[in-house]
């Protein structure tokens, strides 16, 4: 049996990693009664940060 090395990560660090890389969040929820769809919501996101490298898509307010 070996041992897992337990190892602390601040919130700072992880969000900068998953930042760095881009972060892709999809989902669908559906709410229901007695098996009636009520409401249907379809989730995609893309969560990443904006550098020179990586423009920004929206243009910038003047």
């Amino acid at each position: 049996m070996t041992v897992v090395e337990r190892r602390e990560v601040a919130l700072v660090d992880l969000l900068d990693r998953l930042l760095a890389g881009g972060v892709v969040i999809t989902g669908d929820i559906t709410l229901r009664i007695a098996d009636v769809d009520l409401v249907r919501i379809d989730l995609n996101a893309l969560i990443s940060s904006v550098n020179a490298q990586v423009p920004s898509p929206f243009e910038e307010s003047r």
